[in-house]
């Protein structure tokens, strides 16, 4: 049994799989960069590398062209992973620690994409300097939105702008449970207007991507899409939808398949 290795290396985090040859996802791996992605992605590697027989490596991300091998663009990865295990789907949410990218599918093909390139502002690392302003942790961010009842309006175009609406807030003893969801609100209106236009957000949805972790950010793109509970699908693997699909485009185009 021949066994391929995903890895899709970002600016927070690096993650990585495992897939035999039928595609089935073996193991999955997270490890924040803390500065090093290729130190950090090689160590995941080797440890794969000696227990699998490893018949190739394909990586994906802004840091995937450290590690030979088959490297794919990470619009391309993201769109194959989803199309593979949700068919169906025709919009992609994909939100991760310094970019989001809106995806289009038809048929299981990406026909049309759009990324942020401006600003940091309704990503990942937004959240988590956001967070550490409250003093609070990022994984409990999304649980504190949930209580909200009033969710102010914050500026989610620039961290500064944002930053000057939240001390306000606090200035005058709004909740942090508000503040926060406040915050995911902005986000997801931020990404709504930069990314998508609302004839172009057609069902099923699915958001990936880091953030998707975060409850927060999910019930926030429910309000401003206006979908129902449950409506916008979570992947069970939607921190390592890069990652596989990197194998699979792999699996599909072998060695004459590299993506630029």
């Amino acid at each position: 049994m021949k066994y391929y290795l995903g890895v899709d290396i970002g600016s927070i985090a690096v993650k990585a799989v495992a897939l035999d040859e039928k595609k089935n996802l073996l193991e999955e791996h997270y490890l924040r960069i803390k500065g090093e992605p290729a130190r950090v992605a090689e160590a995941i590697l080797s440890d794969l590398k000696r227990r699998y027989n490893v018949a190739a490596v394909a990586a994906t991300g802004s840091g995937g062209k450290q590690v030979a091998g088959h490297f794919v663009n990470e619009i391309i990865a993201q769109s194959k992973a989803v199309s593979h295990l949700y068919p169906q789907t025709r919009t992609v949410i994909e939100m991760g620690g310094e970019d989001s990218k809106l995806l289009l599918l038809k048929n299981g093909k990406l026909i049309d994409f759009s990324t942020n390139t401006v600003c940091a502002a309704g990503t990942g690392s937004f959240l988590d300097q956001q967070a550490s302003r409250l003093g609070l942790k990022i994984e409990d961010f999304g649980k504190l939105a949930l209580q909200s009842k009033h969710p102010p309006r914050i500026a989610g175009r620039c961290t500064v702008f944002a930053k000057s609406d939240m001390i306000h807030l606090q200035q005058k003893g709004t909740p942090d449970y508000e503040i926060v969801a406040g915050l995911c609100l902005a986000v997801a209106r931020n990404f709504a207007s930069n990314l998508g236009q609302k004839n172009k957000w057609k069902k099923p949805i699915v958001f990936q991507g880091g953030v998707a972790a975060n409850i927060g950010v999910v019930r926030a793109f429910e309000q401003v899409l206006g979908l129902a509970p449950g409506e916008l699908i979570i992947p069970q693997h939607f921190a390592f939808m890069g990652a596989i699909g990197a194998v699979l485009h792999y699996l599909e185009n072998g060695k004459n398949g590299h993506e630029d």
